[in-house]
């Protein structure tokens, strides 16, 4: 773990080498802070861009800070509310077979032989129901982009601990399972902002001014994302 003195406050953070062109600031809602660096970067260049960015941590570490505390790990027992789609449903858990789980319109309902399995069962849940949904609510933001001229390869479903989404530079859209518990718009502005990547791969004025023009109120869900997630 590394440290930087900004004033007054000390900046801890970490620092993960791998196969890339740039340096990248990623600040965790829990605080942490994760600086991703080229393999032959130097450290002091490292030190340069956590100095250049250190009023943004800061900001950033406030921000998830104004949330107050993180919700209780869920424990996936009748009572519970889970959300999806951006609204909160209570779960009911039942011992029989075969192990399932049934969205009833007001409810989930799990029915298991054991009832440990009723995350496992869960989470898969949830990821069939994102492969899904999230291919049709891309369709039209991917033909959209179409007139840049450009288009992902493929999209990808899988769940992350500290991304929405990730675009590869061969132009594969990856986007986190755990967006299916998110509002439709929320969705769309992460789809949105992989897709502007295609076109700018750094967070440059010009990146957001591209987001801008394909998602005018695109702050608001990411505001609303942050809020409901962490």
């Amino acid at each position: 773990m590394e440290k930087l003195l900004y004033g007054n406050t000390e900046i801890s953070y970490s620092i993960v080498y791998s196969d890339r062109k740039t340096l990248g600031i990623i600040v965790n809602p829990n605080g942490e802070v994760i600086l991703k660096a080229p393999i032959d970067a130097s450290l002091s260049k490292i030190m340069d861009k956590v100095k250049k960015r250190a009023s943004w941590i800061l900001k950033q570490q406030n921000y998830f800070k104004s949330f107050g505390e993180r919700s209780p790990k869920r424990r996936y027992i009748s009572g519970e509310s889970h959300f999806y789609l951006g609204r909160q449903y209570r779960l009911y858990v039942k011992e029989g077979k075969p192990n399932s789980v049934s969205f009833k319109g007001q409810y989930f309902e799990i029915v298991c032989s054991d009832k440990l399995k009723a995350e496992s069962l869960m989470k898969e849940w949830y990821k069939e129901r994102a492969k899904n949904k999230f291919a049709k609510i891309a369709e039209p933001v991917i033909q959209r982009f179409k007139k840049y001229g450009v288009e992902p390869t493929s999209l990808y479903i899988q769940f992350m601990d500290n991304r929405w989404g990730s675009c590869t530079p061969k132009g594969k859209i990856i986007l986190n399972t755990e967006l299916i518990k998110a509002p439709k718009p929320c969705i769309e502005y992460v789809i949105t902002h992989e897709l502007c990547h295609l076109l700018q791969k750094d967070h440059t004025k010009a990146f957001y001014d591209l987001l801008s023009t394909e998602m005018p109120d695109w702050e608001r869900w990411k505001n609303k994302l942050e809020r409901m997630m962490y």
